[in-house]
């Protein structure tokens, strides 16, 4: 039972809707709204007002008299390639930062509430809830999305860790996950009965977020939730119930010891010509598409096309234990040019945000993962996606791509980076906001 406080994711692998679509959509969309009676009007007015701003950016044919969205960017035609409408995005971004309000639950206790899992596989899940917890209100001269008066807020946020329900809730061994949905029922139950909102939207208008493998699992504990509400999750899978345009992906990041590593952010990153791998990967046989790889791959050209199961060999690595390790691993992936990221036991893989820290192009080797800011980003220009099916002509895939279309990838990596880091506190436009503002996106599209 929840302790009740006092108040107070285009690549064949890819599945999603487009940003610019579902700005064209939005009017439509908002005409049929079942619930807007029942929602504070200045919400209304304001998702309103910024539909309109939106439909007017996404109308233009070109970027125009704005700085570029990653800083000083000259060269429209990669800003073209790379996002889908950046006007469009620049505009919904702004629109965000002026209005976007997010309340939070007060109700339950650590650990499984308002707290998470800060470093290694799960760090996005501790994080996200840390930053948004720590936000000054925007009631206060501090400013921020959140805001401690519920009746301004556009969204609402269900502060439970799935990590967290996983470490101090389930047996190990036991294979009986069902406390977790339990948990998650039950928090719903005390939300819901406490206040108005999510009753009055059935809740569509509150979000949850797990980088969990478990967590679409957890998420079917309340029917509610997992049919309406917006569901952020590392484990972006179309095939097991991953709604594009209702959920979010997450990006996966690994943070050992909670930090980005610093081997992977290093500047500058190795240019092309200092990187004499086609491709790289090093990991465990987690899953069907890595035994593929593995048995296809591994070892049979490691001057060229490195492909190793678990660690890195000894010769490579030397005495410096697990951050020896860890530094040859990020050294690895700054010599590649393609950086293969298959799916595990899940869809999502840390390697792609490790890949575009390293400035290498992604391989994307997952069936069914919609991809995160998919419907703000091309994916199509800055990684590669190949089938699970055409593993075994992997090489042959990736020798084709002529050098000058490397070098474009990597300029559309190098673009999207600052998107896919998580920064302390957070900035603007990077992994947190971006997050944020998918949700924004799935609230205007409501």
């Amino acid at each position: 039972m929840v302790q009740k406080a006092a108040s107070s994711a285009s690549p064949s692998t890819t599945t999603t809707i487009s940003f610019f679509m579902a700005v064209i959509l939005l009017l439509a969309i908002a005409s049929t709204l079942s619930v807007v009676d029942a929602v504070d009007v200045g919400v209304e007015e304001e998702l309103d007002a910024a539909r309109a701003a939106i439909r007017r950016a996404a109308r233009r044919q070109r970027y125009h008299n704005n700085p570029g969205v990653n800083g000083s960017v000259d060269d429209d035609a990669l800003m073209w390639r790379v996002y889908r409408n950046p006007a469009a995005f620049r505009r919904s971004y702004v629109e965000m930062e002026r209005r976007f309000k997010v309340y939070v639950y007060q109700e339950g206790e650590p650990p499984i509430l308002h707290e998470g899992p800060c470093k290694n596989i799960y760090s996005i899940e501790g994080r996200f809830i840390e930053q948004l917890e720590l936000m000054s209100p925007v009631d206060d001269a501090g400013g921020g999305v959140r805001t401690w008066d519920p009746t301004r807020a556009h969204a609402f946020f269900l502060p439970f860790s799935v990590s967290q329900m996983v470490k101090f809730a389930y047996l190990p061994l036991s294979q009986d996950r069902s406390p977790l949905r339990d948990i998650v029922a039950d928090y719903v139950r005390v939300v819901a009965g406490r206040h108005p909102f999510w009753n009055r939207s059935s809740g569509a208008d509150h979000f949850m977020l797990s980088c969990h493998d478990w967590g679409p699992y957890a998420s079917r504990g309340q029917p509610e939730l997992y049919r309406n509400a917006i569901r952020a999750l590392c484990n972006a899978n179309t095939s097991e119930g991953f709604r594009p345009a209702k959920d979010v992906s997450v990006p996966e990041i690994n943070l050992y010891d909670g930090d980005t590593p610093r081997e992977l952010t290093m500047s500058p990153a190795p240019e092309l010509a200092s990187r004499p791998f086609l491709a790289f990967f090093a990991g465990g046989r987690h899953g069907h598409v890595r035994d593929l790889l593995l048995r296809h791959w591994k070892g049979r050209d490691t001057a060229n096309f490195p492909v190793y199961e678990y660690d890195l060999p000894a010769a490579a690595t030397g005495a410096g234990g697990d951050n020896g390790r860890r530094g040859e691993y990020y050294s690895f992936m700054r010599r590649a040019r393609f950086c293969l990221c298959p799916s595990g036991h899940e869809v999502a893989s840390p390697r792609v945000v490790e890949a575009i820290h390293a400035e290498c192009v992604p391989v994307l080797i997952a069936d069914g993962y919609a991809l995160p800011f998919a419907d703000v980003l091309r994916w199509e220009a800055f990684s590669v996606s190949v089938p699970v099916a055409d593993i075994p002509r992997l090489r042959e895939t990736l020798d084709r791509i002529p050098a000058a279309e490397v070098e474009r990838l990597r300029r559309g990596v190098r673009l999207v980076k600052r998107h896919f880091m998580l920064n302390q506190p957070p900035r603007r436009m990077d992994m947190f906001n971006m997050i944020l503002h998918s949700v924004w996106l799935r609230r205007l599209n409501h």
